[in-house]
């Protein structure tokens, strides 16, 4: 076929030998079969930011870290600079992920290089060597659903275990290859300890995975890994070879809403208290403040 504008400068530096074909066009990239050092590989071409329709969730964003103290103003300003910095960021941002997942033995598909918009990588391939399915486009046994979905968990552990969390994940990205699901598209992986919906989102892949694998296995539709999985992480005991057993029991105790409010009320007041205490120029320190609030307290 025609040799795409962008992939030019790949063949120019000798990273690609010939392009065979355009495997799929999407909402931010185009993928394409190609042959690189002998082997047949994919070269995904991420779309230009005007040309792109994904929505750069700052739902998603939130944790990751610009270290450039300019470029990092410029993003919040939304200047055009900061806007170019931004797309660059959000493309990093999955390869980064990527390299990350790989060398944590997760199955994603293995990076080869990232030049100018193009990100090289491993060919998923079926049996027959021809492009693996998605899992959305196959029907399984009750024994491969399970073999399947065990697989598939213990790679979201590995993902967290690495302090990532994939935030999209659906039998719509993940592909079917000889030795099992591999785990695709992350441009929206989020930091698993600094973004506030993480726990959200790896319950919603869990329950994805569960919803998906339990049309042919019913009985996984009983499992309760998300909640067990992110138990174990939050207490600091969750590591790649952590026993599932699928069970997790949940918080039943009532809550006492009127000592609740009480906290409530207590914290307002002391934010009150300081910032009387900065309106008239005469903040106190941390601890100074903390030793009048707590005499204000029992002077009441």
């Amino acid at each position: 076929m025609k040799v795409p504008k962008r992939l030019q400068p790949l063949i120019d530096d000798g990273l690609i030998d010939a392009v065979e074909s355009q495997l799929m066009s999407g909402k931010e990239a185009q993928v394409f079969v190609v042959i690189s050092h002998g082997e047949r590989r994919c070269a995904k071409v991420f779309k230009e930011a005007k040309q792109r329709s994904f929505k750069q969730a700052v739902q998603y964003q939130e944790g990751r870290r610009e270290r450039n103290s300019r470029r990092s103003r410029a993003m919040a300003k939304k200047t055009r600079y900061g806007q170019k910095e931004q797309e660059q960021a959000w493309l990093n941002a999955e390869v980064d992920a990527l390299y990350r997942l790989a060398a944590a033995d997760v199955r994603v598909p293995q990076p080869y290089g990232f030049i100018d918009g193009v990100l090289l990588m491993e060919m998923i391939s079926d049996a027959e060597g021809l492009t693996a399915p998605r899992l959305d486009d196959v029907t399984l046994s009750p024994e491969q659903a399970r073999e399947y979905y065990a697989k598939i968990l213990r790679d979201v552990v590995k993902m967290l275990c690495a302090g990532l969390v994939h935030g999209d994940l659906s039998e719509f990205n993940v592909l079917l290859a000889t030795d099992g699901p591999v785990i695709i598209d992350l441009p929206q992986a989020v930091d698993a300890a600094g973004n506030n919906s993480a726990e959200w989102m790896f319950e919603r892949d869990v329950d994805n995975m569960r919803r998906y694998f339990g049309r042919f296995a019913p009985e996984l539709l009983a499992t309760d890994y998300g909640k067990e999985i992110w138990a174990l992480y939050e207490a600091g005991e969750l590591h790649p070879e952590s026993q599932l057993t699928g069970c997790f029991e949940h918080d039943t105790s009532t809550v006492d809403v009127g000592e609740l409010m009480t906290v409530i009320d207590d914290v307002r007041e002391e934010e009150a208290y300081r910032q009387g205490m900065r309106n008239r120029g005469d903040e106190p320190g941390v601890e100074e403040a903390a030793e009048e609030w707590q005499e204000s307290q029992r002077e009441r």
